[in-house]
């Protein structure tokens, strides 16, 4: 039986030393201009000490354009270079695959925030987003492959794209969004075109061993679970990419388009042929028993959130313990501290019903 202390191998770049991944998480600790803080070196490298064997940054934004939270890691300036080296190296000093999500923000990029109209797919007059140009398109996709030329550059073993949460990928799989008439909307393969081309740029441009991976939505936000299959078996079909990051919200939830329901999206999911793809899995996974479970439905790596947060070293809990939980909610301010999150971090889960107390 597979246990959670297998080493996970990938088509390109370095073994996991075991499932555990860190989510990519939003901690708004970077600094303003999106070069990286002491706080937020410090909190990933705990995790990486902590026995994670994939540590992935939050969403890292690829264009100044892309920026969805106020300060968010940046990847798309060179300025960038020296914190992303730093922490690249921090993170694979501890035994732990160092990977950047990237991420455009799309249409909920605030234009407060950005300077102007946010960029999207189409017309958003919720958001007040305008369509892009098909020139503009090809920008978007020139800046996320540069970002991971960048970030291979820092060290790091590899990226995933963001194409989750109707961030700006998922925004163009959204058959309910997406109206466009060029080769970027309409049938499934072109919706996922800016996918492909992507990823082609970055196998082009980045060295053979550099690891790619995407997280997907598998439902909301739009979203047909039968196109969103269709893409993760396009994906799987181009031998480009090491892994599929499915966001469930909750793992073991039954989809919810009738199609498939009540059948449990990991079943639905672990179900396809993925060849040498690994399949991850993210949404409530708070103990070592709720880990073995995701496991053994069919998952190869567990992405941990909130128990990453309120334990830095879960891995290593598990490992000591197959039982062990995080730690019960509220967590008081100064436990956070000690586990690594800096005060802006903090004040950000707050935010979270119940979650920080004291």
């Amino acid at each position: 039986m597979s246990t959670l202390f297998d080493a996970v191998t990938f088509m390109h770049g370095p073994a996991m030393k075991n499932r555990f991944m860190l989510a990519p998480l939003t901690n708004l600790q970077s600094n303003p201009d999106g070069t990286l803080s002491d706080d937020e070196e410090r909190w990933l490298t705990m995790r990486a000490a902590g026995g994670f064997g994939m540590t992935m940054t939050c969403a890292s934004h690829v264009d100044p354009l892309g920026q969805g939270f106020p300060r968010q890691l940046g990847c798309f300036s060179d300025d960038h270079l020296p914190g992303l080296t730093r922490l690249a190296a921090g993170i694979r000093a501890q035994g732990s695959v160092a990977i950047v999500q990237l991420h455009h923000a799309g249409r909920r990029a605030p234009a407060e925030l950005i300077g102007t109209s946010p960029l999207a797919p189409a017309d958003d007059s919720k958001y007040g987003a305008r369509r892009m140009t098909t020139d503009e398109v090809h920008e978007v996709i020139e800046s996320f492959v540069a970002a991971a030329v960048r970030c291979e550059m820092a060290g790091f073993d590899g990226v995933e794209l963001h194409g989750a949460h109707d961030y700006l990928l998922c925004e163009f799989l959204n058959v309910e969004f997406n109206d466009r008439t060029d080769a970027y909307g309409g049938s499934r393969g072109a919706r996922f075109r800016i996918f492909d081309e992507i990823i082609a740029g970055i196998r082009q441009r980045c060295r053979p061993d550099f690891q790619v991976g995407v997280r997907l939505s598998p439902e909301r936000f739009g979203l047909d679970t039968a196109d969103v299959i269709d893409g993760f078996e396009r994906l799987v079909a181009t031998e480009a990419v090491d892994f599929i990051d499915l966001s469930l919200w909750d793992v073991f939830k039954a989809a919810a388009d009738d199609a498939f329901g009540p059948q449990p999206l990991l079943e639905v999911f672990a179900a396809l042929d993925r060849g040498s793809v690994r399949l991850a899995v993210a949404g409530h996974l708070y103990s070592g028993s709720d880990v073995q479970r995701a496991l053994d439905g069919g998952a190869d790596i567990v992405a941990i959130g909130r128990a990453a947060i309120t334990n830095h070293d879960f891995p290593l809990l598990v490992q000591a313990d197959p039982t062990a939980a995080m730690r019960e909610l509220p967590v008081a301010r100064e436990t956070l501290a000690a586990e690594g999150l800096g005060p802006v971090f903090i004040d950000y889960m707050s935010n979270w019903k119940g979650f920080v107390g004291g």
